[in-house]
């Protein structure tokens, strides 16, 4: 277990433990009162890693909270089906399974084998965490056609490997491997 952490304290990026529910601090303000014996507050806009709702809370800048217990593992990428997403474990090679909420559009971006970080509470996975930028092949694009730069529109419709469409300069082609910026789901350059 972790030690103690004052609100007045948490920054952005930190983790935190409140209410026995992990958090991850996505911004940090805090307001000083110009009035003798004002409390100093500080807002929190938070990510809850059970539900990944995020929300503002307010607290009292002395408020203590714990250092989550968590830990972020390699794993690699198995099979999805109807429970959710499968995971080995890199170290202890036991499978991780993580649910469909708990692992979002992140499956657009994953192929067998790949490594990611899946992030555990109390011994828990609970989130995964994927590289910013992942290599995947086209499978699918049509010939780009000499002349089409002119209207303007210098980018065609891509299928990948994993299944989602992109859009891609007119150069790529069938087969190509492109790096796709995993945050927007755009194309990052060639691979």
């Amino acid at each position: 277990m972790g030690g103690v952490i004052e609100a007045i304290n948490v920054k952005r990026k930190m983790f935190f433990e409140f209410e026995d529910i992990p958090y991850h601090c996505l911004d940090a303000e805090v307001s000083t009162p110009t009035a003798r014996g004002g409390q100093t507050l500080v807002r929190l806009k938070m990510r809850n890693l059970l539900t990944r709702a995020v929300f503002d809370k307010t607290f009292k800048a002395g408020e203590k909270f714990q250092q989550p217990d968590l830990a972020v593992v390699p794993a690699s990428y198995l099979y999805s089906d109807a429970d959710g997403a499968h995971f080995m474990d890199q170290q202890s090679f036991e499978t991780l399974s993580l649910s469909g909420e708990m692992v979002g559009d992140a499956l657009d971006f994953l192929v067998d084998g790949q490594i990611v970080q899946v992030q555990k509470f109390n011994g828990n996975p609970i989130g995964l965490q994927i590289p910013p930028h992942v290599e995947l092949s086209v499978t699918y694009t049509e010939p780009g056609a000499r002349g089409d730069t002119a209207s303007g529109n210098v980018t065609k419709s891509a299928k990948l490997e994993t299944g989602i469409e992109i859009r891609v300069p007119l150069f790529i082609k069938e087969g190509e491997k492109v790096k796709v910026n995993t945050e927007t789901g755009e194309f990052a350059g060639r691979a």
